[in-house]
C-alpha cells in the first residue's frame, strides 16, 4: 500500500508540473529567452552569444552575469526537442519533480517514518510555491534541487562515508546555478560540518578527498568572483548601496547637534543592520506565506500565499514538536531555514520567493511533522475526532488545490500575460513572415530587450548572430543590442531611412506616415504591439 501511495504521489507531482508546460506561463520572459538562446548557441557552436567558448564561471548574457548551471542543463533538451519554451523550462520541471522524490528519502532518513515521508512528499507535490517555480525556467529551482540533494547525501553519509563527496559536489552545482546559492552553499557546508563534527572527525580520508575535489571544481570561479563583474548584480540590488540610509543617518545626527551619542545611536552601520533584520524577517511573515505571496506576478499567482491556508496550524504544531523533541533533524531543519534567507535579506525587495527558494522543502517537512503528530495522537484517543479531523483536512485540501489550479490555469495567464512579456513571440513571427519584403525593420525597445526574442524565435545561427549584432555596453556592464542585421531596435532612427520600412511599436507611438497593418494583444485584450508600414 505504501509503495502504491508513493507511486501515486510521484505521478501527481509529475503531472502537475508537466501539464501545458510550454503554454502556461503564457510566454517566455526575458531571462528565460536569454537562458534558452545561450543554451542553443552552446549546443550548436560551443560559444555563448558573446562569442565566449564554453563559459564555466558565468554567462555574460544581458550583462547580468548568469551562473552557468541552468544554461548547460537546457542543452541536451534542445538536442532532443529543439529551441522552444518546453525545452527551456524542462530542467526546472524535472528539478521540481525530483525534489518531491528526494524529499521522501530525506524525511525518511531524518525521522525514520514512512508515513511522514509520504506526507512530506505529497505536500511538496501540491505546493503552490514549488509548482510556480517548477513550471518556468527559474535557475533558483534547479539550484534548490541541487541544494536538497546535497543535504540528503550529507545526512546519508553517516552510514555510507563516501556520500560526503557527492554531497559537496551537489552543493557546488547549486553554487554554479543561482547567485544566492553562492552564499547559501558555503554557509550550509560550514553549518553541517559543525552539526556533524563528531561523526566527520572519524571520516578524515573522505573529507580530504572531498576537499580536493571541491577546490578543483571551484577553481574556474575564483578569478571571476574576485573581479568587478561578480559584484555588479549585488551592487544593483543591495540594501548596503542605499544612499537614503546614509542621508537619514546624517540628518538625524545633525538634528541631535552632532553629539557623540547621536553619532553612535544613528550610525549608518546600525541602520543597515536594522534594515537587514527587517528584510530577513519579511520572508517569514504570515502575509507572504499564507495570504498574499510574492508581489511579483511571475513569482506568485497573487491570489494566495506561498502555502495553502489549511497548512498553517500544522506548521505551528510541527514547530512545537520539533522544539520539544529536539532531535538532530530539528537542528538540521532550523539551521536550513535560518541561513537560506541571508542573501535575500541583503536585497531591497523582500519578501522574495525566488531568492529563498532553496528553503524548500523545510516548511513542507515541518507541516507533515505537525500533521503526522496530530493525527496519530488522536488515533490513540477519540476515533470519531480523528475521522472528523481527516474529513476537514481533506475538504480544505481539495478546496485549496482546486482554487489554486483554477486560478493558475484560467485566470492567471489572462491577468498577468504582460508580466511574462506576452506578445514578443507573436510580433517576431509576424515580422519574420514579411521580413524579406522590407528594406528596413524597426522594433521598439520600450518593453525591453527585443533582440533576445528575435535570436530565440528565429533560431539565429551563432556565426550570423555575431556578424549581424550591433551592441554597446553601459557603465553598469549591461549590454544593449541595437541591431540584428537590418532589424534595428530604435524607432527614432526611422527619420533617417528611405525605402520600404516596417515598424513594430507600442500603441499610440506610430510615427506619422505609417499605416497600421496588424495589432498584437496580450491575453487580457490589451494591445502590446502595433505593426505598421511605410512604403
Amino acid at each position: 500500500m505504501k509503495r502504491i501511495l508513493f507511486i501515486l504521489i510521484m505521478v501527481l507531482a509529475f503531472g502537475l508540473r508537466i501539464f501545458k508546460l510550454g503554454q502556461n506561463p503564457p510566454s517566455l520572459y526575458w531571462d528565460e529567452a536569454s537562458l534558452g538562446y545561450n543554451a542553443y548557441s552552446i549546443a550548436t557552436s560551443l560559444h555563448d552569444e558573446h562569442g565566449e567558448f564554453l563559459p564555466l564561471a558565468r554567462f555574460i548574457a544581458f550583462g547580468d552575469y548568469k551562473p552557468p548551471g541552468y544554461v548547460y542543463a537546457i542543452v541536451p533538451w534542445i538536442y532532443l526537442f529543439g529551441l522552444n519554451e518546453f525545452s527551456v523550462r524542462l530542467p526546472s520541471m524535472i528539478a521540481g519533480f525530483l525534489m518531491v522524490v528526494i524529499t521522501y528519502f530525506l524525511t525518511l532518513k531524518l525521522f525514520q517514518k514512512v508515513k511522514m515521508a509520504l506526507l512530506s512528499s505529497f505536500i511538496l507535490a501540491i505546493s503552490p510555491w514549488a509548482l510556480q517555480f517548477s513550471r518556468a525556467a527559474f535557475e533558483a529551482n534547479l539550484a534548490a534541487f541541487f541544494n536538497l540533494t546535497a543535504v540528503y547525501f550529507f545526512v546519508s553519509s553517516q552510514k555510507k562515508k563516501w556520500l560526503i563527496l557527492p554531497s559537496v559536489i551537489f552543493f557546488i552545482f547549486s553554487f554554479y546555478t543561482f547567485n544566492a546559492n553562492r552564499i547559501i552553499a558555503p554557509l550550509f557546508v560550514i553549518g553541517l560540518l559543525f552539526l556533524y563534527f563528531k561523526y566527520l572527525s572519524k571520516n578524515i580520508k573522505w573529507l580530504l578527498i572531498t576537499l580536493i575535489a571541491g577546490i578543483i571544481l571551484l577553481f574556474p570561479s575564483i578569478s571571476y568572483l574576485s573581479n568587478r563583474e561578480s559584484k555588479l548584480r549585488f551592487q544593483e540590488v543591495s540594501i548596503f548601496n542605499n544612499l537614503e540610509t546614509i542621508k537619514l543617518a546624517n540628518t538625524r545626527i545633525e538634528s541631535d547637534n552632532n553629539s557623540t551619542f547621536a553619532k553612535i545611536l544613528h550610525n549608518r552601520r546600525f541602520m543597515y543592520a536594522f534594515d537587514f533584520l527587517q528584510h530577513y524577517t519579511d520572508n517569514f511573515t504570515g502575509r507572504f506565506l499564507f495570504t498574499s505571496g510574492d508581489k511579483n506576478p511571475r513569482l506568485s499567482i497573487q491570489d494566495m500565499g506561498e502555502f495553502y491556508i489549511w497548512e498553517l496550524p500544522f506548521l505551528l504544531i510541527g514547530l512545537y514538536f520539533l522544539i520539544v523533541k529536539r532531535t538532530k533533524a530539528t537542528y538540521v531543519l532550523f539551521f536550513w531555514m535560518l541561513i537560506t534567507p541571508i542573501p535575500a535579506a541583503t536585497a531591497r525587495e523582500t519578501p522574495h520567493a525566488l531568492r529563498i527558494l532553496s528553503i524548500l522543502p523545510t516548511f513542507q517537512i515541518i507541516i507533515a511533522y505537525g500533521l503526522y503528530h496530530l493525527v496519530f495522537s488522536l488515533k490513540r484517543g477519540v476515533v470519531g475526532a480523528l475521522y472528523f479531523l481527516l474529513f476537514v483536512i481533506c475538504f480544505l485540501l481539495t478546496a485549496n488545490i482546486y482554487y489554486y489550479l483554477h486560478i493558475y490555469y484560467i485566470h492567471y495567464p489572462r491577468s498577468w500575460s504582460g508580466e511574462w512579456q506576452y506578445g514578443y513571440k507573436e510580433m517576431v513571427q509576424a515580422i519574420s513572415q514579411n521580413q524579406s519584403r522590407y528594406d528596413h525593420i524597426l522594433v521598439s525597445d520600450a518593453l525591453g530587450r527585443p533582440y533576445i526574442y528575435f535570436a530565440f524565435y528565429q533560431g539565429y545561427p551563432y556565426e550570423k548572430f555575431i556578424q549581424d549584432k550591433v551592441a554597446s555596453r553601459d557603465w553598469f556592464g549591461f549590454w544593449d543590442v541595437t541591431a540584428l542585421g537590418k532589424i534595428k531596435f530604435k524607432i527614432d532612427e526611422q527619420v533617417k531611412l528611405d525605402g520600404r520600412i516596417l515598424i513594430a511599436t507600442t500603441p499610440n507611438n506610430i510615427p506619422n506616415g505609417y499605416i497600421p497593418i496588424q495589432t498584437i494583444p496580450n491575453l487580457s485584450g490589451d494591445v502590446v504591439f502595433v505593426i505598421a508600414e511605410k512604403i
